[in-house]
């Protein structure tokens, strides 16, 4: 299997380097300190380091069957399995001594392995010649447990056949590991994919295996580029995490943007390497191939770095097939697909159930005779994974057979399609699974909390309506969602990143509980946290607890965001804008922050006038010809596309006001402006996310229409400051209150941003009131109904009397509300 007659490098740990002829000496090293009879059993637990290999290696000569144990296991799970099987020998490190020790403690019987501990073992090889001898095909290599739902780990028995073919499918019918190869190894050695992928097939041909020291974003580029690793294999959120992080950088610029479409049009690898040099010189400058298992690779996240020029190979297989049953052939990647079968393996679909027979499967689960004949039927292993094969055997894999959801009705549901199109409703969507709760579907479901704030709204309220609401919106009505809770952790996954279905309504009860119970950590007695704390309850006029996240739980709007970030600048001397927030998300973490950098204690009110009134840098854009012209063309496009009508613009006063129209339609600002005098319309401005013109030939639209762009989410106070600039200058702003357009067609609460502005400047509103845009174009529909009656009315312009700022909020909507019934 290995030949250890040369002194190319075979393994490589931090400064360590160790030639074959070395890795042969520690192997016969390591043989020597075995004295067991055939068959006999031999442990190893500890993280990856060269003594797994040579113990490995060792144990295989001394002719024993090898049990690997996760080295992250407790001691109650390492029992389970000593008690299980009884190991006679046990080598681990002294990182895992003590769970070992521990475990071996709770096995009945008095059992009692031999237990080696790296550290203390003979650090010489021993002198050697020659090859591994032959070992028998037939006779059993390893026990891996695989953990279950239900029940105990299963042990998986694999004879060295089962390994051999494995092997002899990825380094001679397809060379894909040749001697050149630096193979990174980042997952667990007791995992059969990082074992087989990671030690044997690259040691098999006489590569070099390249160790890394920590699961972390830099460990894994200074290996990459120190050893100018050619080929990692790694889960999916390992490679979904490498290519956000690249799209993120790639497409902040235009530059960006633009190679990335014209790399996708050319689709040459060679091409790519080249336009994407610099990402390729980051990961070490010679990766080929990732290589991806344990779990489904998002398609996108494989297309993405296809279209960088690096080659993405995702097999499909198990532990019970050594792992592999189909794998991708270099150069012949089908997207969405799991390769095609091995060339020594047979693959069908059984009621959309895919099959497997040949020398990959399985010899059974160890003592477990009634699992293994339900397991494997007449040669054929029930995968219990379904899929298709397409013409050329190409295999596609839709979901788990067991993991079927069957509703009440009978009718069923594949968790993984409702969970794809879920994650796709919206660009927030991190993370989404499904289990049945009742009678229906429940959804737990993880944001980006970036894209929340960028939205401008709460993260409840996007979760509730941008996406459960649309989602349910576009499904047959047995798919939707009926219940859905909000995480910020992520999904329970296993060690190799596969979705522990069994664990999430566990998991949504926990943060039910959570929720009830309110403090998950004790109240600190910091005088900034107390600070904190009184005054977000009494802008939330709810319970604030440490632990509670400020973006995603207190359902901050966009004014109480900014009246905090003034409060902790007037209390604590601290300027504090929207990204302290994020790197400090929690009120606990945020008061030790303010305690680390306050200059003073001084409890302040929010004072808005003095806010509002502040002034601030603004270059106003010019309102061209083209703001006219487009007026005068939007007037007549929706006149004839609506049966338009417009009254009360005689309200409309000169000088400064604030136009505070209700929002039903994505047209509504047209539907108010094409009805401004020419004189009005043109001393009337809009503002936009900065998000929304990043395009240039927008950016120099807006520069020529009277569109304020802003960055809300980088600076709010500075947005809303500039908002009482344009005021202040004489002008007229357009604020649509309700921040959002209606979900169905009611009128929704008024944000007082408007309010403060009037009040504080003393600035005439003008409501306005839309009458049937809702219908023309409700929320979603990405096409408006032509010939509907849409009616803008202009009310009366109102100034607060002697109201506060929600007082004249309330009266304002309720001018508004009289108005549309």
């Amino acid at each position: 299997m290995i030949r250890f007659d040369h002194d190319n490098i075979a393994v490589r740990h931090g400064e360590r380097s160790i030639s074959y002829a070395e890795l042969g000496g520690f192997v016969s090293r390591y043989r020597s300190l075995l004295d067991l009879e055939a068959g006999a059993k031999v442990a190893i637990c500890s993280e990856n380091r060269p003594e797994w290999f040579f113990a490995l290696l060792g144990a295989w000569e001394a002719g024993a069957v090898v049990v690997p144990i996760d080295f992250m296991s407790v001691a109650s799970d390492i029992a389970y399995i000593l008690d299980d099987c009884r190991p006679e020998v046990l080598f681990c490190s002294r990182a895992c001594s003590t769970a070992v020790h521990e475990g071996i403690a709770q096995v009945a019987d008095g059992y009692a392995p031999r237990v080696l501990l790296f550290e203390e073992l003979p650090q010489e090889p021993l002198e050697r010649q020659g090859a591994m001898p032959e070992l028998e095909p037939n006779a059993t290599a390893l026990i891996m447990y695989t953990s279950g739902t239900t029940g105990g780990p299963k042990g998986v028995m694999l004879s060295f056949d089962n390994l051999l073919v494995n092997i002899e499918s990825v380094t001679q019918h397809s060379r894909i590991y040749t001697a050149r190869h630096r193979v990174m190894q980042l997952l667990p050695s007791h995992h059969i994919l990082p074992l087989v992928g990671t030690i044997l097939a690259p040691l098999s041909v006489g590569a070099t295996v390249v160790i890394c020291p920590a699961l972390t974003s830099e460990a894994i580029l200074e290996t990459m580029q120190t050893h100018a690793i050619t080929m990692m294999i790694g889960v999916p959120r390992l490679y979904a995490m490498i290519a956000g992080g690249i799209q993120a950088k790639i497409e902040a610029k235009g530059i960006g943007r633009l190679m990335l479409k014209l790399a996708r049009r050319v689709n040459s690898p060679k091409f790519s390497r080249k336009v994407f040099k610099q990402v390729h010189d980051r990961m070490g400058g010679h990766l080929v191939y990732m290589v991806s298992g344990g779990a489904a690779l998002d398609p996108k996240v494989g297309e993405f770095l296809r279209t960088l020029g690096f080659d993405v190979l995702e097999g499909f297989g198990m532990t019970e097939t050594a792992p592999m049953i189909t794998f991708p052939r270099p150069g012949h990647v089908r997207p969405g697909a799991c390769g095609q079968a091995m060339p020594t393996n047979e693959v069908k679909i059984v009621d959309g159930e895919v099959w497997n027979r040949g020398r990959n499967v399985m010899q059974g689960y160890y003592n477990r005779p009634r699992e293994t004949a339900e397991a494997v039927q007449d040669g054929w292993l029930r995968t219990g994974d379904l899929g298709y094969l397409d013409e050329d055997g190409y295999l596609f894999i839709t979901g788990r057979k067991k993991e079927m959801i069957i509703l009440p009705n009978g009718k069923n549901i594949n968790p993984e399609e409702v969970e794809r199109v879920l994650i796709g409703v919206h660009p927030a969507v991190k993370e989404a699974a499904v289990f049945l709760d009742g009678s229906g579907l429940h959804a737990l479901v993880r944001l980006d909390l970036g894209v929340v704030m960028a939205s401008g709204k709460t993260a409840d309220e996007l979760l509730r309506w941008d996406v459960v609401d649309a989602f349910n919106n576009q499904v047959t009505p047995y798919k939707r969602i009926l219940r859905y809770t909000r995480m910020d952790d992520e999904l329970p996954r296993s060690r190799l990143g596969k979705l522990q279905r069994f664990k999430l309504q566990e998991t949504a009860e926990a943060i039910r509980r959570r929720n009830e119970s309110g403090a998950s950590e004790p109240e600190p007695d910091s005088e900034e946290y107390r600070e904190i704390k009184e005054f977000l309850e009494a802008l939330t006029k709810a319970p604030v607890h440490p632990a509670a996240h400020i973006e995603a739980d207190l359902a901050l709007d966009s004014l109480d965001r900014v009246s905090f970030l003034v409060f902790l600048q007037k209390t604590f001397g601290v300027e504090v804008n929207e990204e302290v927030i994020r790197k400090h998300p929690t009120v606990v973490r945020l008061a030790e922050y303010i305690g680390g950098m306050k200059v003073r204690i001084n409890s302040a009110a929010v004072n808005w006038g003095e806010f509002v009134r502040e002034r601030v840098q603004l270059q106003l854009p010019r309102s061209g010809w083209t703001h006219l012209f487009l007026k005068k063309l939007g007037r007549g496009v929706l006149g004839l596309y609506f049966r338009l009508r417009g009254e009360g613009m005689e309200n409309v006063p000169e000088g400064p006001c604030i136009i505070v129209p209700n929002h039903q339609s994505f047209l509504d600002g047209l539907f108010v402006a094409v009805f401004l005098k020419d004189t009005h319309f043109r001393q009337t401005f809009f503002y936009a996310k900065e998000e929304h013109v990043r395009k240039p030939w927008l950016k120099r639209l807006a520069a020529k229409t009277n569109v304020i762009v802003m960055d809300i989410n980088l600076d709010l106070k500075e947005s809303i400051q500039k908002l009482a600039q344009v005021l202040k200058e004489g002008r007229k702003v357009i604020i649509f209150p309700e921040g959002t357009r209606t979900r169905d067609g009611n009128l929704g609460p008024f944000k007082k941003t408007f309010a403060i502005l009037s009040r504080e400047l003393n600035i005439p509103v003008v409501p306005v009131a839309i009458r049937g845009a809702f219908s023309a174009m409700p929320t979603g529909k990405k096409i408006p109904r032509p010939w509907k009656k849409v009616d803008v009315r202009f009310l009366e312009p109102v100034v607060p009397d002697q109201e506060n700022y929600d007082q004249f909020c309330e009266r304002v909507r309720g001018l508004v509300a009289s108005s549309i019934v």
